[in-house]
């Protein structure tokens, strides 16, 4: 008997509806069921060949659980390990990287240094920063996000620098990107489930939460059906490089361009009463069948996990070429006796004092306001 097992917290109509949908289907030596777990001991296996994670971003002990379980054959949806390392501004330069437009994006450094450090910990950081060159790549207004958050939490809209400024005394350690606004016509967000199958959902993120999907696409006729067409392959193209199972992407709509705004969210709201009835369906299907697929091909005490082409192809790029295979008879060898070292040829370690660290700078505020002589002072 394979288990296909669902962790998850908080939420109650997606997770009971996945496990009936996938008992309800007869799949013979399969069944489904909530994760239980009363111990978690090194390098022993799970009971599950595949477990749906949809909570271990907020709780460490889960996401250490899941990379043991992993480690042991599981198939962990999504993968544990690329989860852990991924974060919304890489997911912007690896979407620029494979040819899908984004918003014009920085990274900013904390407000506050991180516990543990110094000045001399950001030895490396210019002070001031170019903010005349950020500020006109990225125009005014924009958005100022974490770089690694989600949920829309600690997000600010910045309509010049010293606003800018004045908010980001707010976010203490957190390392926030800048992001240009994008002022859009249409807007979805679309669901991507075993890397094939998209669901593409109007959406208007503007709405209170319960009603963010009671939203109608503007675009119509070839103008829509191509729009939908490029949202689908833009979906795809993300979720194939970053290697997740169940994702959702948001594109804002531009001049008939989308622009992936979103696309950071391996546990996706999949709550009934906010995505609707209809899209609710959809999921409970789709993660159902992918799930059943993947407890069927799943190899125990092998590696089951999905990584992405950024990953994979990474890794065949730096596998080095098979070396050439000799015969026998190719094979030469020479016997060298090594000589004894002459006393004179000893040679007696040198002692190097390390110099004194220069520090760049006294100032220990990264983003203050630049110098009363700044362009910036006079916007």
């Amino acid at each position: 008997m394979k288990k296909i097992g669902i962790l998850f917290g908080m939420e109650n109509t997606f997770p009971n509806a996945f496990i009936e949908r996938v008992n309800s289907k007869g799949e013979n030596g399969i069944m489904a069921e909530a994760v239980t777990i009363d111990k978690v001991i090194q390098a022993d296996p799970s009971e599950y060949a595949v477990i749906i994670d949809r909570i271990s971003q907020d709780v460490p002990f889960y996401r250490a659980y899941l990379k043991n379980a992993a480690l042991s054959g599981t198939a962990v949806i999504n993968n544990p390990f690329w989860w852990s390392a991924d974060e919304k501004f890489f997911n912007n330069a690896l979407a620029e990287k494979i040819g899908v437009p984004v918003p014009k994006t920085v990274l900013l450094p904390s407000k506050q240094r991180p516990d543990n450090t110094s000045e001399t910990s950001f030895r490396n950081l210019a002070f001031p920063m170019a903010w005349e060159e950020i500020f006109q790549y990225v125009g005014f207004p924009a958005y100022m996000k974490p770089h690694d958050g989600g949920g829309w939490k600690s997000v600010y809209r910045v309509v010049n620098p010293q606003d800018m400024w004045h908010k980001h005394e707010e976010t203490g350690q957190l390392v926030m990107m800048l992001q240009e606004e994008i002022v859009f016509t249409d807007y979805f967000r679309c669901y991507c489930i075993g890397q094939k199958d998209v669901l593409i959902m109007p959406y208007e993120p503007r709405n209170p939460h319960h009603l963010r999907y009671a939203a109608e696409m503007k675009a119509t006729g070839d103008e829509g059906e191509k729009l939908l067409a490029t949202i689908k392959d833009y979906t795809l193209k993300l979720n194939i490089a970053l290697g997740y199972d169940f994702n959702t992407v948001e594109f804002a709509v531009r001049d008939g361009i989308p622009i992936a705004i979103d696309f950071c969210n391996p546990a996706p709201d999949a709550d009934i009463y906010s995505v609707g009835r209809d899209n609710f369906e959809w999921v409970v299907e789709a993660a159902a069948n992918m799930a059943i697929e993947r407890a069927k091909s799943q190899v125990p005490g092998k590696t089951n996990l999905t990584w992405g082409t950024f990953v994979s192809d990474a890794l065949k790029a730096a596998a080095p070429d098979p070396a050439p295979v000799l015969s026998a008879k190719e094979v030469k060898v020479k016997t060298v006796t090594p000589k004894k070292a002459s006393k004179s040829a000893e040679v007696k370690p040198v002692e190097i004092e390390e110099p004194a660290p220069k520090v760049p700078t006294k100032k220990a505020a990264a983003t203050k306001a630049p110098a009363a002589k700044s362009k910036l002072k006079k916007s």
